[in-house]
């Protein structure tokens, strides 16, 4: 049974085989694809943080986080001020925030019964839209990072504009998703207690729990993630068993003949990325009380990713505080980029979980690009003996509105993924 997966960015096709009644393998095949590397080729290095960003139109910004950190990486001794890292991690925060309530309100709440709320996913994402422009000048599709740091200069008017928008945004939380203080759920550790409160977020757990959803979705149980800044750390996560000893030297890549997205894979084994990954990584609280009780579901992964939202408007008023406006937000380069030769490499945590970039540079252009996306690690179209993330996490369900719902919670991204 072939079903098209729609009302995603971009589309996808699941070829469904059954067995005994249950789904015994789903061929997930990717049909478009947008040739960004191609593109990129012999073009200047500087022409990456236009082109890139515009990869998708959800994610722009992280692709441009990660074009700009992978060009400074062909540098050996070029400085980045505070505030250019500070400014650089606030905007991707916001990405990732208004991402997430995008998701839960148009994607994961309509596919568990209730009616799609526009509203509801558009006026916080707008708060995090404007608190981006602010640095950027505008959302998607900024360019404002640059090799050696960032070409806004922030006022004392705008970090009080940015600061009300975040407040406005824990407000519509605390609100809407769960009727709590977001610093009293972020420190609770058991789901039980969560679900004594109302809220968006326990009426889609609640749900799931009634329709005996609570241990559907489950996968292999391992988590990576390589994006790293004052919030994130890098690692991998067997279960519950945490190592950071991981390099992006041992991440593969290799095409797949059934589909236009190319397979992912850390040392010959899938692992999942996103917002569980972090969550497991991270080790918060609430989200590894989930997973002790119902392992890498899908109410697992739902939980991780609202759980992320208050996680990231909290440090993000936090990273505020250090602001200093007195550093500069740019230091030139020690060489000029349009003569330089060498590689570089970058991940940054996007809504999705873990990009990367690669980019190799001869005589001041670009020679070779690969981008590395997270719908690729979390949708790797394996085989009936070794399955990819998703895959698995299907095989077993006895119908495919069911698979379609799992299918989703790992939020796919079509475009990003046949760059």
């Amino acid at each position: 049974m072939i079903k098209l997966i729609e009302k995603i960015e971009g589309e996808a096709k699941l070829d469904f085989s059954f067995k005994n009644k249950k789904i015994d393998f789903v061929d997930i095949e990717f049909i478009t694809a947008r040739g960004i590397e191609k593109i990129l080729e012999w073009k200047s290095p500087l022409d990456a943080l236009v082109i890139n960003p515009r990869v998708c139109g959800i994610c722009g910004h992280a692709h441009l986080i990660a074009t700009v950190q992978a060009l400074e990486d062909c540098y050996d001794d070029l400085h980045l001020s505070n505030k250019a890292k500070i400014i650089r991690e606030l905007t991707l925060n916001f990405e990732l925030i208004q991402n997430h309530f995008k998701w839960f309100y148009l994607t994961m709440r309509p596919l568990l019964g209730y009616k799609q709320e526009l509203l509801k996913a558009t006026a916080p994402s707008q708060m995090m839209g404007k608190a981006i422009a602010i640095f950027g000048g505008q959302y998607p599709h900024t360019s404002y990072a640059i090799v050696g740091g960032v070409v806004c200069d922030v006022t004392e008017m705008d970090i009080i504009k940015l600061t009300h928008y975040i407040d406005e945004t824990i407000k519509f939380f605390e609100t809407n998703l769960v009727h709590a203080d977001t610093k009293e759920f972020l420190v609770c550790d058991n789901i039980d207690k969560v679900l004594k409160k109302d809220g968006d977020l326990l009426e889609v757990i609640k749900q799931i729990r009634n329709n005996k959803f609570l241990n559907y979705g489950k996968s292999y149980d391992r988590f990576i993630a390589f994006g790293e800044n004052s919030y994130f750390k890098k690692g991998k996560s067997l279960k519950t068993i945490y190592s950071d000893n991981i390099s992006i030297d041992y991440v593969n890549e290799y095409k797949n003949k059934n589909s236009l997205a190319k397979n992912v894979s850390y040392k010959e084994k899938y692992y999942e990325v996103g917002p569980l990954s972090r969550a497991m990584i991270n080790k918060i609280p609430l989200v590894k009380d989930s997973h002790r009780r119902f392992g890498d579901s899908m109410l697992s992964r739902i939980l991780a990713r609202v759980c992320e939202i208050p996680q990231l408007l909290n440090h993000s008023k936090e990273l505020i505080e250090k602001l200093d406006l007195s550093e500069p937000s740019f230091i030139e380069p020690p060489k000029d980029i349009s003569k330089l030769s060498g590689s570089g490499k970058s991940a940054v945590e996007a809504a999705r979980g873990s990009l990367i970039h690669k980019v190799e540079l001869e005589n001041g252009l670009i020679k070779n690009y690969e981008i590395i996306t997270p719908t690729q690690w979390n949708l790797g179209n394996g085989t009936k003996e070794n399955l990819g993330v998703s895959q698995k996490a299907m095989v077993g369900l006895k119908d495919t509105k069911t698979a379609e719902i799992v299918f989703k919670t790992f939020d796919v991204c079509s475009v990003c993924t046949t760059h």
